[in-house]
């Protein structure tokens, strides 16, 4: 088992202030994770950050970790612009940027799609000619300059669909809200996409969330499970999708899903205070051993 890379969103459930955004990088970093993720909407159900404001924000005060989009929607954006901001981004921060893209699923609805005018209807087909767009935008094509190294794009969802573009354009297929054994059959079909077109198959990076030191049916897991289940997903899944307890149980989570196939995993962070949980995800990351 190779022990996966551990980042941490920096939206989630009781988000981190604006005035706290710098001080929450640092200390992601100092405690050793591996990245910062930000997701991205233009209308969502509470005030949400720009995604490529706040990962430059970010990138200026650490020196060391990821900066990435979990995920980037650039089906909302004209393809050259969001190929300008992804290539800014990447030269500022000194080629830290992972580029997480998705569609905007159905469970984000159609609000922000409506305030950019854009159509709904048409994200899977903009999402297509994004992907097979933006590597060579980045790069400087079609006269776009400063040009950048194209970073690593991480395809998210987990369609049928989002497999498929996860074996034409991706460095990483990125799944969320998924537990280890569908992990595992993702592999799997990944393989068998990947032998048919003739290229490697897709690194697995998994989306999720953490509250740890909450034991199993605390009232915060209780709550974060009944949020997942306004999501759609199932029952008994939201209840064990969150990684919980202490940093001994977390880590044997984070082994499941390496042993499933993850290479990454990017964890929303749950519950009132954000830096020690960080601290916690960290530690258990720590009892990890290859092998």
């Amino acid at each position: 088992m190779t022990r996966p890379s551990i980042s941490v969103m920096l939206s989630a459930p009781g988000s981190v202030p604006v005035e706290d955004v710098g001080a929450c990088a640092r200390h992601a970093e100092a405690v050793g994770l591996d990245g910062m993720f930000v997701a991205d909407h233009l209308v969502a159900t509470r005030p949400i950050l720009d995604s490529v404001a706040t990962l430059a924000a970010v990138a200026a005060v650490t020196g060391r970790i990821r900066v990435g989009f979990g995920v980037m929607v650039p089906a909302l954006r004209p393809v050259a612009w969001a190929a300008k901001q992804v290539a800014t981004l990447q030269l500022l921060s000194g080629g830290r940027v992972i580029l997480g893209v998705g569609t905007g699923g159905e469970a984000h609805g159609s609000a922000g799609w409506e305030a950019a005018g854009v159509p709904y209807a048409e994200r899977g087909r903009r999402t297509d000619a994004a992907l097979a767009a933006l590597p060579g935008l980045i790069a400087g094509g079609g006269g776009l300059a400063p040009a950048a190294e194209v970073p690593p794009i991480w395809v998210g969802g987990g369609s049928p669909a989002a497999l498929r573009r996860a074996v034409a354009h991706g460095a990483a297929w990125f799944p969320s809200m998924v537990l280890a054994d569908a992990v595992a059959e993702g592999a799997n079909r990944l393989g068998e996409l990947a032998e048919a077109a003739g290229r490697q198959p897709p690194a697995i990076a998994v989306g999720g969330f953490a509250l740890l030191g909450e034991a199993a049916g605390g009232p915060a897991l209780e709550r974060l499970a009944a949020g997942l289940a306004a999501y759609g997903v199932p029952p008994d899944g939201a209840a064990r999708l969150p990684v919980a307890g202490p940093p001994e149980a977390a880590a044997e989570r984070f082994a499941e899903y390496a042993r499933a196939g993850a290479a990454h995993l990017v964890l929303n962070v749950a519950g009132a205070d954000w830096r020690r949980q960080c601290e916690l995800i960290a530690e258990a990351r720590s009892l990890l051993r290859p092998g």
